[in-house]
């Protein structure tokens, strides 16, 4: 089973896409329809509401009359805390029991309109976001749905802004076309990325891209924080820091279109207790990487293969493919992860040496056409430039006076 996390703005056409979606073979959990059933009479949810706000939320039949209540709750910060305060758990409990009750290989979506408000998206493996710019999705209120213009407004305003939920977006539908384009999307979303990812998480694949330097993503950062939002989720305390590593991490350098990210552990214990924990968040071990090759022999004292050790993780997402590297924390292959991503962040000269190893190295390996194959291939063809690199970098971590609590780490 795969859990998608599937939200977007009043009025942005959330429920046009789950519906898209249960119609393509999704099991959708829609946590508005299980918002009402927690408040039907008799419930122990709406005896609370009625307790906090109440009678004047209660329709002449007994039953909740929402926009009654819409206009007393998201009338300021304090009610509406209380609101949620009182909805969210009993929804939650509901939700759960449902996709408990779904099959062993469904691909469920979690249609839930304050996922990202809730701080919710880093326990999915994908955020799909539905968007549409306010004041369509105000029009739409207003005429399609009859809401009141000052109520809409206000209903928007309380929720997450764009930006916000575009930084939890791992998938951005524009639904400012008809329909019938929002469903198409859905449908190429659902081919491409959704079964796919699923039948990785299935079989405990790691997605692979073929070996290509690409220009620089400005977004590879903000992919990688939702990574390590997920990652950190998975981990808990067993992590000491979690950090976007390696060419994606330099602001524009091109590289391959992988994200890899470091997860310090304090022993290979919690590595390895960790194991579960990452697969089931949707990052499948890497079974025979279990240590970073070449080791530099140029150095004293950090040629033993036993101090390069590491376990390794990948992202089963078809959309976003990531290794998870996990390393002890102090070991020489943990801190030459930091120290390299830092020089080159701070040195152009090495920036367009390690880019002329990694353009020869991929030249070197095409016309393979296994995946990983490939990237192993690749691997290897950089070992000759990181052997000399090796002492340099930590020359200049040396002269620099540079510190792990310097770099950039997770947040």
């Amino acid at each position: 089973m795969i859990r998608i996390g599937l939200t977007g703005g009043m009025g942005a056409g959330k429920s046009t896409a789950a519906r898209a979606l249960a119609d393509l073979g999704a099991v959708v959990v829609d946590a508005d329809a299980i918002a009402r059933e927690v408040v039907e009479p008799g419930t122990p949810g709406l005896t609370a509401l009625v307790e906090r706000f109440g009678d004047r939320i209660l329709a002449e039949d007994g039953t909740l009359n929402r926009p009654a209540l819409g206009a007393i709750a998201f009338a300021d910060d304090e009610s509406r805390l209380a609101l949620n305060g009182i909805v969210h758990p009993l929804v939650g409990a509901r939700r759960e029991e449902l996709i408990a009750e779904a099959d062993a290989d469904a691909i469920v979506v979690e249609d839930i309109p304050l996922l990202v408000e809730t701080g919710a998206a880093p326990f999915f493996p994908l955020v799909i976001v539905v968007h549409l710019d306010e004041d369509q999705r105000i029009r739409r209120l207003v005429f399609s749905r009859g809401v009141d213009e000052a109520d809409a407004r206000s209903r928007i305003r309380s929720q997450a802004t764009d930006d916000q939920r575009r930084a939890a977006a791992d998938v951005w539908l524009d639904n400012s076309g008809t329909a019938n384009d929002l469903v198409e999307a859905v449908r190429t979303l659902w081919d491409s990325r959704l079964v796919p990812f699923a039948r990785n998480v299935r079989d405990g694949v790691v997605a692979r891209r073929p070996v290509a330097i690409a220009a620089a993503d400005p977004t590879w950062g903000a992919q990688a924080e939702r990574l390590i939002g997920r990652l950190r989720a998975a981990c808990g305390d067993r992590a000491v820091r979690i950090d976007h590593i390696g060419s994606t991490s330099v602001p524009d350098f091109p590289a391959k279109d992988v994200l890899d990210i470091q997860i310090t552990v304090r022993s290979f214990a919690d590595a390895d207790a960790l194991r579960e924990p990452l697969t089931g968040a949707a990052f499948p071990v890497l079974e025979r990487a279990v240590s970073d090759d070449p080791h530099p022999s140029s150095v004293p004292g950090e040629a033993d293969s036993a101090l390069w050790e590491k376990r390794m993780h990948g992202s089963a997402d078809p959309g976003r493919p990531a290794f998870v590297h996990l390393r002890v924390d102090g070991w020489p292959g943990q801190r030459f992860a930091l120290m390299f991503r830092d020089r080159l962040r701070a040195d152009p000269a090495a920036r367009a040496e390690y880019l002329a190893a990694k353009e020869r190295a991929a030249h070197e390996v095409d016309g393979i056409d296994d995946p990983a194959e490939a990237v192993a291939a690749y691997a290897a063809a950089k070992g000759p430039y990181f052997e000399g690199a090796y002492p340099r970098v930590l020359e200049w971590a040396e002269s620099t006076g540079w510190q792990p609590d310097r770099g950039v780490s997770a947040r």
